[in-house]
């Protein structure tokens, strides 16, 4: 076995500083905290259980529902509006879970439009719970549908239609062939879609706030800073990584039989005219409900506050989301592109398992990793003032990057990998025979190449990091707060107006990588 050079150590270094958080959450257990679990056993814990696993259930079956329905009607029917529908249909997944959580709520609560037209019409409405756990699962599955929608619909359009008429002639009629053709075909992406979904469902902190919805992530913020027990916070932390452990093993399973799909014409069928003003009645109700209808509220508080709240604090905390942003997106661009530089240049088993390793991260949910990382950094400052040196680590910022990093190195390594894919190695060679040097074949074949790629990685990690809210909330300097942290403070004391200014701006920002995305599609 060759060992790995220096270029590869530094990937399986790389791979370490993501496994370093989980490392230290699992030796929190060395730590008995008996009176706590205790305490937890006797009030929460199995509640705490049951709504996650209730959320986890709930979100499969909602955007399995959604975006597999949406994403064969696209791919394969011809129905009124599918042209705008087609990439319409991705804009719920710039709207951010609390975002959507907080313009629900008050949507639905006893005093809210909804309930009070519904008793206006009936007057003997005694009315529902506007924070019923199923709000939060509809919630949930209208934010994170296009995930599944996005993979699904290209699994559709490249089956094409021979593979599906031979279905018929065999005597499948269309839902038979559906089910027993297109869909087993398709189940690669499926599976992918939903385990991303299903991550980010676990990560979630600032949507089930909202609800009074508690789960591990609100136990975990509730542990360090109600109890200020930061082992008991790391102990739940390490609980969560089981659930997050499931969907990694739905989304290798479902990618296991991936050779299954098959390259075939784009082909859109005609149907029957009431059935197609259905279908695009559907369609439209979706978009409606995820995004459309929460823009539309956040632009009335918006204008019927007058702007207010828009003022110098409300730059600063443009400025500190933007600032954090570039500065992680930049970090983790840099991290990315030499982490698919040394797989392509030094190929060996060790730098592919440190590449995906380093690239798990994406799987932890920003609580796990902020207590992960803060226990790690307690521990390493405890031990430098041993030795007599002053180091603050714990408070700083390093924490907060670090944590950044970790968790969206993924999202970055993807398309800078495709990017780099795109420059042929007889590219390199022709430039090399003319006798470009090395940084002349960098700045004028690669570069050039490759800068789509890496400007869309940028632009992705940038508004992903901006929208992050547990990391951010538990690892911030005192004073850095961003808009994430200013829409939780604002929704948890039920400020929904003033939070309608800084909730926009985070939508308006996370148009942008997904109008990238539709482009591409």
């Amino acid at each position: 076995m060759r060992l790995p050079g220096l270029h590869g150590a530094s990937a399986i270094a790389l791979a370490l500083l993501v496994l370093v958080p989980i490392l230290v959450l699992l030796s929190a257990w060395h730590q008995q905290q008996w009176e706590t679990w205790q305490h937890l056993l006797d009030t929460v814990l199995w509640r705490l259980v049951g709504n996650t696993l209730l959320l986890m259930v709930g979100v499969t079956v909602g955007v399995l529902t959604l975006g597999v329905s949406l994403a064969w009607c696209v791919a394969t029917l011809d129905f009124p509006g599918r042209r705008w529908l087609e990439w319409a249909l991705f804009l719920p997944m710039a709207m951010p879970a609390y975002v959507l959580a907080f313009v629900m709520v008050d949507l639905l609560d006893y005093a809210g439009p909804i309930q009070s037209q519904l008793r206006s019409w009936w007057p003997g409405l005694s009315g529902f719970s506007a924070r019923h756990p199923l709000w939060v699962v509809v919630t949930l599955t209208l934010v994170l549908y296009p995930y599944v929608y996005m993979l699904a619909r290209l699994a559709f359009q490249a089956q094409g239609r021979a593979v599906l008429e031979q279905a018929r002639i065999l005597g499948d009629g269309p839902l038979r062939a559906f089910f027993k053709v297109a869909l087993p075909m398709a189940r690669p992406g499926i599976a992918a879609g939903l385990a991303l979904a299903l991550m980010e469902t676990l990560a979630d902190f600032g949507a089930v706030s909202v609800f009074n919805f508690d789960t591990f992530t609100t136990a975990i913020y509730k542990s360090w800073y109600g109890l200020f027990n930061l082992q008991a916070a790391a102990q739940l932390a390490s609980l969560l990584l089981l659930f997050v452990l499931v969907a990694l093993v739905l989304e290798r399973r479902g990618r296991r039989r991936a050779r299954y799909s098959e390259l075939g014409g784009r082909q859109v069928v005609r149907v029957r005219p009431r059935q197609a003003w259905l279908i695009s009645l559907f369609a439209f109700a979706v978009l409606f409900l995820g995004f459309l209808l929460p823009v539309s509220r956040l632009l009335y508080w918006v204008v019927g506050t007058g702007l207010h709240g828009v003022d110098l604090r409300f730059a600063n905390l443009v400025w500190r989301t933007f600032l954090l942003g570039g500065m992680a997106a930049s970090l983790v661009l840099m991290l990315a592109s030499w982490l698919a530089w040394v797989k392509r240049h030094q190929p060996s088993r060790a730098v592919s398992a440190s590449v995906q390793l380093a690239t798990l991260g994406y799987a932890l949910p920003g609580s796990v990793l902020a207590v992960g990382i803060m226990v790690s950094f307690s521990a390493v400052q405890g031990g430098l003032q041993d030795l007599g040196l002053s180091v603050p680590l714990v408070g700083g910022l390093l924490a907060l990057v670090l944590a950044y990093v970790v968790r969206f190195l993924a999202v970055a390594y993807g398309p800078v990998e495709n990017a780099l894919q795109q420059v042929r190695p007889k590219l390199v060679e022709a430039a090399r025979t003319l006798g470009a040097t090395s940084s002349e074949v960098g700045r004028r074949v690669y570069l050039p190449m490759m800068l789509p790629g890496l400007f869309t990685a940028l632009l992705m990690v940038g508004i992903d990091v901006m929208k992050e809210m547990p990391a951010t909330l538990l690892l911030r300097p005192f004073g850095w707060d961003t808009l994430a942290v200013r829409i939780y403070e604002l929704t948890s004391e039920g400020e929904w107006q003033r939070a309608a200014a800084p909730s926009l701006t985070l939508v308006l920002l996370g148009l942008l990588p997904v109008i990238l995305l539709t482009r591409k599609r």
